[in-house]
């Protein structure tokens, strides 16, 4: 399938309505992950790490609720 044509009809879904999907999941997950990468940090006694996971993570939850945000909005608008 050439590169700039729409996918949808193999998911379903618009490409653009499932990149916003696939990011919103990415980012949860991104966040969950993290919490682990922190504990290590923190177990380890590295408190500099430990730091830059948690702005890694602050991160990740602003762009999955910038993205929630965004798909409540489309939904409520039909599309």
């Amino acid at each position: 399938m050439p590169y700039n044509e729409e996918t949808g009809t193999v998911t379903g879904t618009k490409d653009k309505h499932y990149n916003i999907l696939w990011f919103a999941q990415a980012c949860m997950t991104n966040a969950l992950r993290l919490e682990e990468y922190i504990s290590d940090a923190e177990r380890e006694g590295d408190s500099e790490l430990a730091e830059f996971f948690r702005k890694a993570q602050a991160d990740s939850h602003k762009g999955a609720e910038q993205a929630k945000q965004l798909i409540a909005a489309r939904l409520s608008q039909g599309g």
